[in-house]
């Protein structure tokens, strides 16, 4: 009886996933489908400015800025790096790239200040290129926030100014498309992106009806003003999970949009899962609002939702174990337009479960991590609880945590 009930609340939390969650396993919400726009009447384009925060990449960086000089953008468009406080050469490689394309004249570095109290490091970088920015000649109508890792294909920027322009919308970003090649990436990363759609379903993100915010760091296109208006990087300036933060900001003052794309790539990679392992740790626990009850409701939640199909499927006999084996295909079924997008073949949805359950141990770690004083590590810092410490750690440890 204990078997039946559970497997039937577990059947219950799946349809209402596939029916009433924004049909958010659909990933319909792409950037393929974006509108046309010629232009203003005189066929001017709005100014852009990318801003690109850069702590130690000069592994990737070249590409990113090879790549936004390379947008056949109509429109006035000028990148600042701010270079922050890298001990690699990430500035250098940054404008030899921009030299290289005869376009050193349409790139700015901004050596980092040091880190003030309360500030996390991405966005205190952030915010002196919002400083920038403001300074240049012609101010711009739009900022780029785009990360040091990210590619992008010729027309993309043109593609979000149409979308924001013809949407009024005050924030346009695309969750880039993740390096899939691994076997921890192809375990791990369509995963991330199917939980990431299912905690903020785009579609809702997009109804300006609904309270639903969100976006993604890697390509966020925002209105100048509204920027300002809404308080600027300083509003946010501790968040961890900055993204959603900048996102829930900006839709009290107009709209937002949140797609898919096949067109913007990061190229950073995770070859093990160690890798995975610190990306998530390092914001899980803010998710969670570093908050033990929230904590301990998650991991009930991911066990019920994600392994007890797998268990009922197994351990249980007659109903429940129909109901659970149900419940696990439905769950694959599910999952299948995320691997699509990934270009994975459909049998990975019935790993899910146990991704899921290692993603649980993942959040566990988070909370451990910040236990440690060590939460929000990145590079070196630990960002966590911004405002109480802006613990560094030695090179030594910065080693080990890459």
């Amino acid at each position: 009886m204990a078997n039946d009930l559970i497997a039937s609340m577990v059947l219950a939390i799946w349809l209402y996933l596939l029916a009433a969650r924004g049909g958010f396993w659909l990933a319909r919400q792409r950037d393929d489908d974006g509108p046309a726009w010629a232009g203003a009447a005189d066929g001017s384009w709005p100014a852009v400015a990318v801003i690109v925060p850069a702590r130690d990449e000069a592994a990737c960086v070249a590409e990113t800025i090879a790549s936004l000089i390379r947008q056949n953008y109509s429109g006035l468009l000028h990148v600042i790096l701010v270079d922050d406080q890298s001990r690699d050469g990430t500035a250098l490689v940054a404008r030899e790239a921009a030299a290289a394309l005869g376009a050193a004249d349409r790139l700015t570095v901004v050596p980092g200040r040091a880190l003030p109290a309360g500030w996390t490091g991405k966005l205190w970088a952030q915010q002196q290129g919002v400083e920038l920015a403001e300074t240049l000649p012609l101010k711009p109508d739009y900022v780029l926030f785009t990360d040091a890792d990210i590619v992008y294909e010729p027309d993309v920027l043109t593609s979000l100014v149409a979308r924001a322009q013809t949407g009024g919308l005050v924030l346009t970003s695309l969750m880039v498309k993740l390096r899939c090649e691994s076997f921890a990436e192809r375990l791990f990363i369509p995963a991330f992106i199917f939980f990431f759609q299912m905690l903020y379903p785009f579609a809702w993100v997009n109804d300006p009806r609904r309270a639903t915010a969100a976006a993604a760091g890697g390509c966020m296109l925002v209105r100048r003003d509204v920027l300002r208006e809404a308080g600027g990087m300083a509003a946010i300036k501790s968040a961890l999970i900055d993204d959603c933060a900048l996102g829930k900001n900006l839709k009290a003052f107009g709209p937002i949009w949140l797609g898919l794309t096949e067109r913007v790539h990061s190229i950073r990679a995770y070859p093990a899962v160690a890798d995975i392992r610190r990306m998530v740790a390092r914001t899980a626990y803010a998710q969670l609002r570093y908050s033990p009850l929230l904590l301990a409701a998650t991991v009930v939640g991911l066990a019920l939702t994600y392994l007890a199909p797998v268990a009922l499927t197994f351990f249980a006999d007659g109903l429940a174990q129909y109901l659970g084996l149900v419940t696990w295909l439905m769950m694959a079924f599910a999952f299948k337009p995320t691997l699509r997008l990934y270009r994975l073949s459909a049998l990975w949805g019935l790993a899910l479960p146990a991704t899921a359950a290692v993603y649980m141990a993942f959040t566990l770690d988070s909370a451990y991590q910040h236990a440690r004083g060590r939460g929000g590590m990145w590079k070196g810092r630990a960002q966590a609880n911004v405002s109480q410490s802006q613990a560094n750690v030695s090179e030594s440890n910065v080693s080990e945590l890459r």
